[in-house]
Parts: C-alpha cells; structure tokens; sequence
C-alpha cells in the first residue's frame, strides 16, 4: 500500500521550495558584494540596508520630517486597500448595471472603454489639481486603476454565464432578481476577483508614483528621499519593502478569495 505523506508534510516541503530559491538568491547577492564583483555602493546587500534601518531605530528622513518605517508601510496599504476597495464596488455596480440595461451600456460603456486605457499614473496631475496633494488623491489613483478595467471584466464575466444556468433557474421558477442573486452573482464573481489580484499591482505601483511626487510619507517617498540623500541603503531598502508588502497584500487578497469564494479554487 502507497504511503500518504501527511499534510504537515506537504505544506513543509511547499514552504520549503518557497524559501529555498530566495535563500539562494541572497546567498549569492552577499557574495557577489563580498568578492566584490558588484560594488556595494551600488548595489547595497541586505545585511547592509538592514542593519542600516535597525541602527536609525526604523526612522528615515531628518527632524519634523523623519518618518517611521512602519507607519510608511500602513499609510501606503491604507491608500492601495482604501482605493480597491472603492473601485472594486463602483466596477461591480457598474458592470452589472451595464449587463442590464442597454440604455445604460449605450450611454456608459464607451466612456469606460474610452478611459481604461489610460495608465493610472497619468492621472496623478489631474488628481493633485482636484484634490491637492494628500491621501485622497493616492486614494484616487489606486480608483482609477482598478475601476475601469474592473467594469469591463464585470461586463465580460456576465456575458460569459452559461445560459443554460439562466435558463434553468428561470424554468424553475427563479424571479429575474432571484436570477442575478443565485446565478449570475456567483458565476461573476471569481473572474472579477481574479481580476482584482491581477489590478492590485497596477494599483500598487500607482500609489507608489503618487508618493513620490510630493506625499510627505508613504514607501515611495522613501525611495525619493533615498536618492536625495544618495542613500543606496535606503533606496534598496525601500524597493525590498515595496515587494514584501505586495507580496503580503496579494496573499492577503487570495486568502479571502478562497475563503468567500468557498465554492471557486483560486491560486
């Protein structure tokens, strides 16, 4: 008889081919900087830029403007999960409204096929002009990254529902509004949510260029101030919290996926 591994031992031999090539991969940077094929100034390794944050007592910048580490990290995901959030219920609503009506689609949707090619950043001008330079502005950013090809995924998960499931529910009985709760709404969702994951990094890399030209905290203002201050360690340190923390969020966002989305696998 076969022998089963159990799954503790599973989940450790995942961990482990999950860790192993990052392992590997800061090996060889602390090598390559100790044999001195790439100059440190250049290239700070991670023992550099981490003794470099634990020795400023995780603070960065000079006097009033010194700011924390950690509260950098929270203001900047405040911004990407405050914005996704927004744009995740504005795409949804207005998807299905889009589904619905043909008015509305006339009236709605080339205005958003129009806009959803517009890259987020190019929006970060208008974005400070309406809204001046602050929070709600990255707010608005991260929004309009994700709400406008959020709609037109909505859109062509609705038009992609099997019609046999519709015409089923309705032979059964099912009202057009019990329809779209019980049909529709599942079968919609696990696309939209993908395609949420998929919109994070495009949100979080447009939170990170609104920091950067003028928020007084926030990870992308620590890479600017970084290069001010000719700072490598700061600026590595900064581009590593940048993939930890997007790393972190979208593992986030997959776990509640797979946690509402109950009936759905997602990876």
């Amino acid at each position: 008889q076969p022998v089963v591994p159990s799954p503790w031992r599973r989940r450790g031999v995942l961990a482990l081919a999950t860790l192993l090539p990052w392992v590997v991969l800061i090996a060889f940077w602390e090598l390559a900087i100790a044999r001195g094929w790439v100059q440190a100034s250049l290239l700070p390794p991670p023992s550099s830029f981490l003794r470099y944050a634990i020795e400023s007592n995780l603070r960065v910048g000079f006097g009033n403007d010194a700011m924390s580490i950690p509260m950098a990290i929270l203001f900047s995901v405040y911004r990407v999960l405050a914005g996704m959030a927004l744009g995740f219920v504005a795409a949804l609503a207005t998807g299905i409204l889009i589904s619905m009506s043909r008015v509305c689609s006339a009236a709605v949707l080339p205005i958003v096929r129009g806009l959803a090619p517009i890259a987020p950043i190019a929006w970060i001008p208008l974005g400070i002009m309406l809204l001046g330079i602050g929070n709600a502005t990255a707010i608005f950013i991260v929004f309009v990254g994700v709400y406008f090809l959020l709609t037109l995924s909505t859109v062509a998960a609705v038009h992609s529902v099997d019609p046999r499931m519709i015409k089923t529910a309705r032979t059964y009985g099912a009202s057009e509004r019990q329809v779209w709760r019980w049909v529709i709404f599942p079968a919609v969702l696990p696309q939209v949510f993908t395609m949420l994951r998929i919109n994070f990094f495009a949100a979080w890399m447009a939170v990170l260029a609104a920091e950067m030209v003028g928020l007084k905290n926030g990870v992308g203002m620590m890479v600017i101030l970084g290069r001010e201050m000719f700072n490598g360690n700061l600026i590595m340190l900064g581009i590593c919290i940048v993939g930890v923390v997007g790393y972190a969020v979208d593992s986030l966002l997959l776990f509640v996926q797979r946690r509402v989305l109950w009936w759905q696998a997602a990876r």
